[in-house]
């Protein structure tokens, strides 16, 4: 008889840790062919569309780079959290809390004009840090688990931003429970004239490039690390352990924050219900598709903003629901989760004979 079972691996090889993102992306593909067949298009007219259409133009492909920003900000928050074991869920919420302080700061009337564009990231980065460092001290002081409290206060940051676009909050101009527009001089800089290539995107740029250099060269990213890969041994090597996940849930929440800014002085220029799509949630799925590597993050929040912004043209096309995007970010997810098992155990074959 042959049985399966996994064995341990004392190392996992380089090559297997570059290929099984591609792998986990091609199994999420060939799975939801399926559900492109029940809708009755053609899979190769359907993928064709899907990611052609984002790139097939100069406008098409400066739309997905801009659509890719808050998801590295996003992806990046999640990175760094998840490396030190704190499961911060609540970047959806961070990211929120970033736009509505941004949304804030840049309609002051008060302020000088120079002012606004610094006031504002500096404002959204600090919010969304704020924010993250609810569920954290909640963990270090409390035990609280942190994936439920990052999770709930998603919906109660939601909830208390719609009560107060709702309420005090509404834009009297035009009775729509919006947030007033914020000042033209807030507006983020174009970089690309007659886009809407604006200064997030060199932001999100420079954000994982900082990252980078925070978790490879610093200190306290051999502290994340280290409390990441065995609290235990970090903390008998002298490491406070609150300490560095207080940290981290700030430099978490700063990144998801600078996101929301993004979207605000960037895109929106005031705060609506509709301002995330979801991009704290697939931030989640953009930091385990990049294995947790800041720079990794990069490719990977370029390929959910080009099914994303392809969507809708691979409807129009074909006919298949613009909600196979969402698939497509949900298989992607649980494909990598199982390729990751593949990075530390290998499959055996257990051949057993019988007399």
């Amino acid at each position: 008889m042959t049985g399966i079972r996994l064995e341990l691996r004392a190392q996992s090889p380089w090559w297997l840790n570059v290929l099984l993102p591609l792998a986990a992306v091609g199994a999420t593909l060939i799975l939801c062919s399926g559900l492109v067949v029940l809708a009755g298009a053609d899979v190769f007219t359907a993928y064709s569309r899907l990611f052609l259409s984002s790139l097939s133009t100069a406008f098409n492909l400066v739309e997905t780079v801009v659509k890719a920003a808050p998801l590295v900000f996003t992806g990046l928050a999640v990175t760094v959290a998840f490396r030190a074991k704190f499961w911060n869920i609540g970047a959806e919420g961070q990211l929120l809390a970033g736009a509505m302080a941004a949304a804030f700061i840049g309609a002051r009337e008060g302020l000088p004009a120079w002012s606004l564009v610094p006031l504002m990231i500096a404002g959204g980065a600090l919010a969304g840090s704020a924010w993250a460092l609810v569920p954290a001290v909640l963990k270090t002081r409390y035990r609280v688990d942190d994936v439920v409290t990052t999770l709930l206060l998603n919906f109660v940051l939601f909830y208390g931003m719609m009560a107060l676009l709702d309420g005090p909050w509404k834009d009297p101009l035009s009775g729509y429970p919006d947030s007033p527009d914020i000042r033209m001089e807030a507006e983020f800089p174009i970089l690309l004239r007659a886009t809407r290539l604006h200064l997030g995107v060199l932001l999100a740029a420079l954000a994982a490039a900082g990252v980078w250099l925070l978790l490879r060269h610093t200190r306290f990213g051999f502290e994340i690390d280290a409390v990441g890969e065995n609290p235990n041994a970090a903390r008998y090597a002298g490491i406070h352990l609150a300490v560095v996940t207080l940290f981290t849930a700030a430099v978490s929440g700063a990144l998801a924050g600078l996101a929301g800014v993004g979207e605000v002085a960037g895109i929106h220029f005031q705060v609506m219900a509709g301002l995330s799509p979801g991009y704290g949630y697939t931030g989640i799925v953009i930091a385990m598709l990049a294995r947790l590597n800041p720079i990794g993050v990069v490719p990977a929040a370029i390929f959910f903003a080009i099914i994303i912004t392809g969507a809708e043209a691979m409807s129009r096309a074909t006919g298949v629901p613009v909600f196979l995007a969402d698939v497509i970010q949900g298989m992607a997810l649980v494909t990598m989760l199982a390729a990751l098992m593949l990075t530390q155990y290998r499959i055996r074959l257990n051949r057993t004979g019988h007399e």
